[in-house]
Order: structure tokens, then sequence, then C-alpha cells
């Protein structure tokens, strides 16, 4: 009892309310805020990819727990290691003490030295790696690079690849370019858009072109199944006139066979009834002969004068 009651005379620590905005506009002109919507869409493209890549625009980034003075909202920044997904703030402390490993800032005529300054000092003081500046006006990037512990600048920005996000800075044109590892260009989001149409499009009329090459290769099939029917029909129309061919070869053989059965017969008829007449001459010329004898008997008896029909 006497320990709650000491609890509730116990000053509790006021909430600290860690706001969402800072009330500042996240762009002063209309080139500012294509250039911010530029580098951190295209930021998210790149690295879409990548559950572990967090990437954000003018998102307040509170370093310290427990203070919510320090803090500041880069125009874009990236940090590896986190997850993708909604933050009201990016609160270190509950994203495992992980900084935000580059920074973006695009300078507008309301920015003053001041204010940049005290953006420098907080990026570098709370680990950032890489921090790029640029002034549209001037087509002019600065750059500055984690070393021994500090931000040191870049001496060449024309050129320069950076380490982390391993895209290219161009200042040769007439504004800055930003260039992938592939060497894909940094796309406005009107461009983006417009490329997204485009892809669309293409995805489209490859659609219909597999649509169509499907149809194509379905008629193919259709067509070579009614070939393979028409040769299947016609290997069985073959077939049945080689069978009708052998059944006629096989009849005119048996009947040809039958022929030469009856030829066989008739030359067999033709020898019996040859051998009956042979055998009819000899009875005849055996009889003749029988009588001739006879009749000679007769007559020798005769001439004996023996009279023949007294013996």
């Amino acid at each position: 009892m006497v320990q709650q009651l000491e609890k509730l005379k116990t000053p509790q620590a006021p909430e600290i309310i860690y706001p969402d905005s800072d009330g500042q506009p996240m762009a002063d002109n209309t080139t500012q805020w294509s250039l911010i919507v530029t580098i951190k869409e295209s930021l998210e493209f790149l690295f879409a990819a990548n559950a572990d890549v967090f990437v954000a625009g003018d998102l307040l980034w509170y370093p310290v727990e427990g203070n919510n003075k320090i803090r500041m909202a880069p125009d874009a920044m990236v940090v590896f290691g986190r997850p993708k997904g909604d933050r009201g703030s990016y609160k270190q402390w509950e994203e495992d003490n992980i900084p935000p490993q580059v920074v973006f800032e695009i300078l507008s005529p309301g920015n003053r030295p001041g204010e940049m300054t005290k953006k420098f000092e907080l990026y570098d003081r709370y680990g950032v790696e890489e921090y790029y500046l640029y002034d549209p006006d001037k087509v002019k990037l600065t750059g500055w690079r984690r070393r021994e512990g500090k931000l040191q600048s870049i001496d060449q920005m024309d050129g320069w690849v950076s380490p982390r996000l391993k895209v290219r800075f161009d200042l040769t044109g007439p504004e800055l370019q930003i260039f992938t590892e592939s060497g894909v260009r940094f796309l406005t989001y009107s461009e983006m858009a417009q490329r997204a149409e485009r892809e669309e499009q293409r995805a489209e009329r490859e659609q219909q072109r597999a649509e169509r090459e499907q149809q194509r290769a379905e008629r193919e099939q259709q067509r070579a199944e009614r070939e393979r029917q028409l040769k299947e029909q016609e290997q069985q129309r073959a077939e049945r006139e080689r069978q009708l061919k052998e059944q006629e070869q096989q009849r005119a053989e048996q009947e040809r066979q039958l022929k030469e059965q009856e030829r066989q017969l008739k030359e067999q008829e033709q020898q019996r009834a040859e051998q009956e007449r042979q055998l009819k001459e000899q009875e005849r010329q055996l009889k003749e002969q029988a009588e001739a004898k006879i009749k000679m008997l007769y007559l020798r008896l005769q001439e004996l004068g023996i009279d023949p029909e007294q013996l």
C-alpha cells in the first residue's frame, strides 16, 4: 500500500510526442518538387525487388529517442537493412538503430545557408554515409562520403558512382542526370507514366501476339490433326485395298488351282478314255486275230477233209 502511495506521489514524465510533420512544405517550387519526386520514385523503382531497402521522401527522421527536437526530413533518403512499409516518421531506435545511409537534398531559393549547415551537421553527427546536395538553378551537385567517421567532400561529382546506390551522376547536360548501374536514367513521374503506358501497350501487343501465336498454334495443331486423320484414313484405305488385292490374288490363285485341277482331271479322263479305246482296240484286234485263226483252222480242217462241224 505504501509503495502504491509513493508511486502516486512520484510525478510521471510527460509522454514525448514525435510529430509526423514539421509544418514545412515539401517543396518551394515545381522544379524542386519534380526533382524530389523523380529521385524518390526512381529509388523506389530501383530497389523495388529488395524487401530490406526502405525509401522515403520528406519523412521526419528522429535519430535520438527521447528528443523530438533533433529531427530532419531529407528530401529523399534510403535505408538499407530496414523493411519497406508505411511510417508516419522514421524513429531510429525502433528501426534497429539504423540511420539513413544515403540522403538527398534539393536546394530551393528559400533555403538559407544556416539551415543547410544545420542539416549537414545533423547528417554528419548521426551516421549518414552519403549526402548529396543539388542546386538546380546552378546545375551544381555537391556530395559527401563518410570516411574515418566524418562526412568528407567528394572532389569530382560528374561521373561519380554512389558506393551504396550504385548509381552514376552525370552533369554534362543542362541538368543533373542519374543513371542506374545498368545504364537506365532516372525518370520524372510523367516519363515513368509514359514508360508505364508504353510498357502496358507493349505488354498488350505482346499478349495479342501471344494470343495470335496460340491461335496459330491451335490452327496448326488442328491442321496437323486433320492431316493425321487423313493419313490414317489413307493408310486404312490402302490397307483395305491391299487386303482386297490380296483376297483377289488368293481368289485368282484358287481359280487357277481349280482350272489346273479341272485340266488335270480332263487330261486324266482323256487318258482313261484313250486307255479304254486302246483296250477296245486290243480286244478287237485279239478278236479279229482269234476269228482269223479259227477261220484258218476251218480252212485247214476242210483241206484235210475234216468237217469242223463234226468236231
